[in-house]
């Protein structure tokens, strides 16, 4: 066959190019992709709770009449309907789609019921959809009722060769009972399952009271109600925000309980894990954590699980407190997780918009009430169908010879019947259409009662949808009805996750319990490189440094304590004892470890000491006390206590102890004063201490006086000198003082 030759454009045969501006092309064509995703794929509709593939499974599966009183169809079969009529993606994002509606551990209220492998908790998949088997459950034949009655609008499919609802009539109150997860353009949403019985209790008294607040529904809404269990540990402060705003989240903890072992040992045994979270991953995790050795309260961990779940924790000794243990695996592992609450969904099926808990309640009433008004003129409309057929049934019985007669003999029987009685097109087609054998029953009083009884329906529908009153009266009575039909007192019904204030520990002891305890000694360098050694050490002499570098200091500590370091800038830096770099090396400079400046040299470290004072003293000789509480950094920045300026700088950080603190000076003048007189503050520069014409601090040391003052010469002998003795150097606090007793130290500072 030839190659087919095209006529030529008008502009001589050239390609037909168009020009177009790219910045508008690339905006409509990325509005509509993210209209499309928002609309038709992400987000879920207030009404129905469903996005359009879940829609439109429930759908398929109707037209399949697998009702939950019929027999299960392959669930291969139900996917290639979904994809071929209604929903042209690929056939395994709809198998998933159908599969997380079968799992009970995903779903607060199955939609759909499934036989087979569906997955489990532990995070496996499920068979491939030409083994497993589905039919529907009773709470999607609630979110069905009366779509064959007009309840909804449909829409043409995607090729128009049939179609789908644009929303389900929804007599569950499946969005917030079911909850929903999803990623749009630009928005997402985030909805925890509740309890159905709980919200249509606040439902019916939303109805009662249209004006009632967030508050009083939670009277009936407690909390999330997740198919997993679990705790939430929230304050209901905190849950009313989240319910008011349509935003915010719920902490969710394992529930777990102490089993004794027999002989004083006992273990932990985990029975509820929070939703969403993988069993097998979290088992995983809490082993990783544990050959890392960063739980050393917890020996072991094994999985018992059969049908429920069984997590045994072992301690590490029967000593341990099962509170902590479980605090630091709380913060460390997914035992412990957040559900966010975003509520952004479909309002009216068109417009995404972030609902308070009540915002939904009334727009899934609202959407009740549509269907009801809906579902009811389609009844009034067939009834009055009936009604018409059954005065044409009633003129044939009167009139039944009559009628046979005109059948055999006449050539036109519905045109002469019509004109002979005044019958309308249905009546007179529904006389020719009945059977024989019908003639026999066609009896008058069987037709009068059942006209009477659609009149008198008739009467009741007419009078519904005249009321708005009696609408509500409906919606309340089939609200009731579902209550009931999931209620508390059902296996299905029953609440499964629970309240409770998280238990208060010490913040240290629940970072201690997340550190294995070891001693160790800190080194650090005259350069500010800083290391761990293993164990207490006692002989410094072998400690290597870099060529140039020497011993500043060290001191012991424990793998749990916290490091402060006290820089020449005025700043508190806090480093962790087990973050500290081994000492198989040199260690590593204090400025990769914390933002330390590069003007600033370190004065001093030390272990942190809650309940200590310190006295902070620069090289001018100002200084003030702190509480050791106060400099804690919670940041690599650290914290700013003491305030100096260039060429000022921060020089010593002691301990306070003792009544009195005596104080020496470059120019090797002394002076002894009481320590009331220097002011406890929280950051700041400080009160003059000593007078100097030039120069600065030497050394001070605290002291009581009632016990003397003592100091080490080079030869480390220990001289006192007693309250009398000091007598001439006791003065006001920022006096210049006077030269220094006879036998201090040359270096002129205290040893």
């Amino acid at each position: 066959m030839g190659k087919r030759l095209l006529p030529p454009d008008d502009n001589g045969g050239g390609d037909k190019i168009e020009p177009v501006d790219l910045k508008e092309a690339l905006e409509r064509r990325y509005l509509a992709y993210a209209l499309s995703t928002i609309m038709h794929r992400a987000l879920p509709d207030v009404r129905d709770g469903l996005k359009p593939v879940h829609r439109r499974i429930m759908h398929a599966m109707r037209l399949l009449r697998l009702n939950p009183d019929q027999g299960f169809a392959k669930c291969a079969r139900i996917v290639g309907d979904v994809m071929g009529k209604f929903h042209p993606h690929g056939d395994q994002s709809i198998y998933d789609a159908l599969v997380r509606l079968a799992q009970e551990f995903s779903m607060r209220y199955p939609l759909v019921d499934g036989q087979g492998n569906f997955g489990n908790i532990d995070g496996d998949n499920a068979a491939a959809m030409r083994y497993t088997e589905a039919r529907m459950t009773e709470v999607a034949t609630e979110l069905l009722a009366g779509i064959t009655e007009d309840a909804v609008d449909f829409r043409p499919t995607y090729n128009e060769e049939d179609e789908e609802p644009s929303v389900l009539p929804g007599a569950f109150p499946n969005l917030l009972a079911n909850g929903s997860s999803g990623i749009a353009v630009g928005m997402a949403t985030s909805i925890p399952p509740h309890n159905a019985a709980e919200l249509c209790d606040a439902a019916l008294h939303l109805i009662e009271h249209p004006d009632a607040p967030v508050t009083k529904l939670m009277d009936f809404v407690q909390g999330p109600d997740f198919p997993t269990g679990g705790i939430i540990v929230d304050s209901r402060a905190s849950i009313l925000d989240a319910y008011e705003t349509g935003r915010g989240g719920f902490r969710v903890r394992s529930k777990w309980g102490q089993e004794d072992q027999g002989r004083g040992t006992w273990s932990i045994v985990v029975t509820e894990i929070p939703y969403g979270v993988q069993k097998a991953r979290l088992i995983e995790k809490i082993a990783e954590l544990l050959m890392a050795r960063k739980l050393p309260l917890l020996e072991d961990i094994r999985d018992e699980s059969a049908e429920d779940i069984r997590i045994v924790l072992v301690p590490k000794s029967r000593t341990v407190d099962p509170g902590l243990l479980m605090e630091s695996l709380f913060k460390l592992t997914e035992l412990e997780s957040r559900f966010p609450l975003n509520m952004n969904v479909l309002s009216r099926g068109k417009v995404p918009n972030v609902l308070s808990l009540k915002g939904v309640l009334k727009e899934w009433l609202d959407h009740r009430r549509d269907v009801l008004i809906r579902r009811s003129k389609y009844r009034l409309g067939e009834i009055e169908k009936r009604l018409e057929i059954l005065a044409g049934y009633l003129i044939a019985y009167l009139n039944i010879d009559e009628v046979i007669r005109i059948i055999r003999e006449e050539d036109e029987p519905k045109q002469v019947m019509m004109a002979r009685w005044s019958l309308t097109d249905n009546q007179a087609e529904a006389i020719l259409n009945m059977r024989l054998r019908a003639l026999r029953k066609l009896e008058e009083i069987e037709i009068r009662k059942e006209h009477d009884g659609l009149i008198e329906e008739k009467r009741q529908i007419e009078a519904l949808l005249a009321s708005e009153a009696r609408q509500w009266s409906t919606i309340k009575w089939q609200v009731t009805e579902i209550r009931d039909k999931f209620g508390p007192e059902t296996e299905l019904g029953k609440r499964r996750t629970q309240f409770a204030d998280a238990p208060e520990h010490d913040l240290t002891d629940i970072a201690h319990a997340m550190i294995e305890r070891e001693p160790v000694t800190v080194v650090v360098s005259e350069k500010g490189w800083l290391r761990a050694m293993k164990g207490h050490l006692t002989d410094y002499s072998q400690l290597a440094f870099k060529e140039g570098d020497s011993l500043k200091l060290a001191f012991h500590a424990q793998t749990t304590d916290k490091i402060l370091v006290f820089t020449t800038g005025g700043k508190f830096y806090t480093i962790g004892a087990d973050r500290l770099p081994g000492g198989r090396g040199h260690g590593e400079p204090i400025r990769i470890i914390v933002d330390m400046e590069n003007d600033q040299d370190i004065v001093t470290a030390f272990v942190h000491d809650p309940k200590r004072k310190l006295l902070l003293v620069s090289h001018d000789a100002n200084g003030f006390i702190v509480s050791e509480e106060e400099v804690v950094a919670n940041t690599r920045k650290g914290k700013q206590v003491m305030n100096v300026k260039a060429p000022d700088e921060a020089k010593r950080c002691i301990p306070v102890s003792g009544d009195h603190l005596a104080i020496v000076g470059e120019n090797r003048k002394m002076l002894v004063f009481p320590l009331s007189e220097i002011p406890e503050m929280a950051r700041g520069k400080g009160v003059r201490l000593q007078k100097y014409k030039d120069g600065g601090v030497l050394d001070l040391k605290p002291f009581t006086l009632e016990t003397g003052l003592s100091w080490q010469d080079s030869a480390d002998r220990t001289f006192t000198r007693s309250r009398e003795e000091l007598a001439e150097w006791i003065g006001a606090r920022a006096a210049a003082g006077r030269m220094v007793p006879k036998g201090f130290p040359r270096t002129g500072k205290f040893g």
